[in-house]
């Protein structure tokens, strides 16, 4: 590829998230109603689309346990399935119980549906005690380490090194403290005029602004975006759509929730340009800057 600036995704491309950010959406649930999904089923929303937000998932997940409750024999297959057919993201998965439950059911377990409590439970088991106080400004009601510490980087010390020769972007749906923290760790630069946090749009994935700005802020013809999702890659195509005189590259990486096979037919169906192992074989892919 010849591209005039590189854009990443932090989780699943950076740092692995399998015990940390996917970890607190499964306890956040058990914490909360006694009883949760698999950590596997995860990617079945990832899947659905719209959930770039790990606390709108979260609230979906814990949706379809109430749901379960009332309705067992509802398969999270079958609810990732009506999510995904009524566009994604957190609205369709409310869609979704309305169209399984009788109305009855239904309201019962929106009055048990507590958003505010799982988000809170989230950070509190993502971010630890420490900077839950820090970076949430509340006081702790669990005593917790954080998962946050439990990352291991996927970027490699000569990777960071090659990427550095071009100019470089950030789009994640993180919060904006969270993505400095990630960043610091991998080792990474990048100045917030470079970056889309949760907090710097309301779009959020797939929406295309975000490449959008970026290709204007490098004043780049060609960009690859390099993510772990179909929400990614389906960014990239929208902001070919949006904008046909640029070109933009969209490439996943099979470090995150989609992997082996399955995750390569997966993203070729969703127009994947290049799929590649881990961040570490793009280099070689991209002609020199």
């Amino acid at each position: 590829m010849n591209v005039d600036a590189v854009i990443l995704d932090i989780d699943g491309v950076l740092v692995d998230v399998a015990d940390s950010y996917r970890r607190a959406i499964v306890e956040s649930i058990e914490h909360v109603y006694g009883e949760t999904i698999e950590k596997d089923d995860i990617q079945l929303f990832k899947n659905a689309g719209g959930f770039n937000n790990d606390w709108e998932l979260t609230y979906a997940a814990a949706l379809y346990v109430l749901a379960r409750r009332e309705k067992p024999a509802l398969s999270i297959e079958t609810y990732a399935g009506l999510i995904a057919a009524s566009g994604g993201g957190p609205e369709a998965a409310q869609t979704a119980v309305a169209d399984e439950l009788d109305p009855a059911s239904r309201e019962q377990i929106l009055d048990e549906w507590d958003r505010e409590r799982l988000r809170d439970v989230f950070q509190q088991l993502y971010l630890g005690s420490d900077l839950y106080r820090e970076l949430e400004g509340g006081k702790p009601d669990l005593d917790t380490e954080g998962f946050i510490h439990d990352e291991p980087v996927l970027l490699s010390p000569e990777t960071r090194e090659a990427l550095e020769a071009w100019p470089l972007g950030v789009v994640t749906g993180r919060p904006a403290a969270e993505a400095d923290i990630a960043l610091e760790r991998v080792g990474l630069d990048i100045p917030d005029e470079h970056r889309f946090t949760m907090d710097d749009w309301e779009e959020g994935k797939p929406h295309p602004r975000a490449l959008l700005d970026l290709a204007d802020a490098f004043d780049a013809d060609s960009l690859a975006f390099v993510g772990d999702t179909l929400d990614d890659i389906h960014t990239a195509n929208n902001a070919a759509e949006a904008d046909p005189e640029r070109e933009y590259y969209g490439v996943g990486v099979l470090t995150g929730g989609l992997t082996g096979t399955k995750g390569q037919r997966k993203y070729r169906e969703a127009g994947a340009e290049v799929i590649l192992d881990s961040i570490n074989d793009l280099p070689t892919l991209l002609d020199s800057p």
